[in-house]
């Protein structure tokens, strides 16, 4: 099963992660876990292209390549592998953040978006994708106190940087995937704590993958 986790920057993803592991590890299931962009050896050198600040006059078309580039090596190297081994594949962020950043924020043609998926990757989808969704204020706030406290590094704050009104173009874009694909989409409310966020993604993922 392909499991993807979704949502703008300070969404809590991440935190979520080390819970979903202990709790699949727990219902019997072997799981890779792993991210885009930058999921293997040379996804990390794209990663650090692609969310460098000082690399604001990236073109939206080089960075939608970029991030096919990175996924392409990812399924390639990790994610198929993974899934014909009958592993679960947990991956924070996927196709889905491409087409919203790219596609809703940067106002590149989602048409094309999906079709070089289609192309590169066989148009591979998630069998689950999670959304923790929460207002681009909060998010920022939560990203910005995170990096000022050394919890995250400040080399990867190029997204971070941009404006309020992209961030909510991207959340916009985020609900809009929900609503296009709910049998795939589980949506967390990400503004309550932490705790309250965890049940609520646990109970998703007990409704979906019964104990082996």
């Amino acid at each position: 099963m392909f499991i993807t986790l979704e949502g703008i920057e300070g969404a809590g993803k991440t935190t979520q992660v080390e819970f979903i592991v202990s709790f699949l590890k727990a219902r019997g299931y072997e799981t890779l876990i792993t991210r885009e962009p930058g999921g293997t050896r040379v996804g990390s050198q794209i990663r650090s292209v692609l969310l460098n600040p000082e690399n604001s006059e990236i073109a939206p078309l080089t960075e939608l390549l970029l991030y096919t580039a990175d996924r392409v090596q990812h399924v390639t190297e990790l994610v198929r592998p993974a899934l014909e081994a009958g592993k679960i594949v947990l991956c924070d962020r996927y196709v889905d953040a491409t087409i919203v950043y790219q596609g809703y924020a940067r106002g590149l043609d989602i048409g094309l978006i999906a079709t070089l998926h289609q192309l590169m990757l066989d148009d591979l989808k998630p069998d689950l994708t999670i959304l923790f969704d929460l207002g681009p204020e909060q998010g920022l706030e939560r990203a910005w106190r995170q990096i000022n406290a050394g919890a995250r590094t400040g080399d990867e704050t190029r997204f971070e940087n941009e404006t309020l009104s992209f961030h909510e173009k991207v959340r916009a874009g985020y609900l809009e995937r929900s609503r296009l694909e709910p049998e795939r989409f589980r949506v967390v409310d990400a503004s309550k704590n932490a705790d309250a966020v965890r049940e609520a993604t646990l109970r998703i993922l007990a409704d979906e993958l019964p104990p082996r």
